[in-house]
Order: structure tokens, then C-alpha cells, then sequence
């Protein structure tokens, strides 16, 4: 349902929340190992987030990626629309252009239940949830 992309980004992302809430940066080396994701590439996807304002970079040798109280504010949802668009919590469960509430395709109202409660979990968290004082716990962010 999520493209590659997307799934290093938000890896990535909950990431850089958690290890950059004493305002830290945290380098795209370190990312990538700890994401497991190829450096190039979440680079690539940090610069486009970056541009868009979901986080911030500083440059120089002490330089990386971190993500400011304002960028805290944004939710996983947010993140998924701005790397993949919309598709996953508006679209069709076939991929038909034409389904809609008048003319719905065979499986439309199943997968309207399912794609806004999705819309409702990723909506729900914000990156400020990884930046809590209280997670203690090691986020397990690396594929098997």
C-alpha cells in the first residue's frame, strides 16, 4: 500500500523525531544505518521532505537532519500525502477512476471502512509522539 519511498521516509522520520528532540541533528550516515536504507537514496527523500518543511538541515560538519517543535506538529498522514499524494486514503481499492459514493465499484464501502480508518491512525500520530520524554523504548525501525 505505501511505496518504498514512503516507507523509508517514515521510518526515517520517527527516527529524526526521537533523536532530535534536545534539538540535536543527526546525520544521514546514521539514518541510514539505523533505518536500514540505501544512504543515497533517504537522502534524496530527506531533501525533498526538508523542502517541503517537514524537517530541517544544517549544513557543515556537525551538519544532518533534525525536526523543529513547529515540524513536530505534523502527522504520519501528512507525511504519506506528501510523498505518495492522496491515492491511499482517497482512492479506489481497484485503482478505478470512476468509483465514487454514486458510482461505486464492487468492493467501494468495505474499502472506504478500511482506507479512513487508516486515514484515521496515520492522522492520529504526529511526529511530537516520538519526541516524548517517556518513550523509553527502543522503536524497532529496521526491516527484518
Amino acid at each position: 500500500m505505501l511505496s518504498k519511498t514512503c516507507e523509508y521516509a517514515l521510518r526515517a522520520m520517527i527516527y529524526i523525531a526521537q533523536q532530535s528532540k534536545d534539538g540535536s541533528t543527526v546525520n544521514i550516515k546514521e539514518i541510514s544505518e539505523k533505518i536500514n536504507s540505501p544512504e543515497l537514496f533517504i537522502a534524496k527523500i530527506l531533501q525533498g521532505l526538508s523542502r517541503q518543511g517537514f524537517l530541517q538541515s544544517a549544513k557543515g560538519r556537525y551538519g544532518g537532519f533534525y525536526i523543529s517543535d513547529q515540524a513536530a506538529k505534523f502527522s504520519l498522514a501528512d507525511i504519506v500525502e506528501a510523498i505518495d499524494g492522496d491515492k491511499m486514503f482517497h482512492g479506489c481499492g481497484l485503482g478505478l477512476a470512476f468509483c465514487s459514493e454514486s458510482n461505486p465499484c464492487p468492493i467501494h464501502n468495505e474499502y472506504k471502512e478500511a482506507r479512513d480508518q487508516l486515514y484515521k491512525i496515520y492522522g492520529k500520530v504526529t511526529l511530537s509522539r516520538f519526541r516524548n520524554e517517556d518513550v523509553d523504548e527502543v522503536l524497532q525501525l529496521k526491516r527484518g
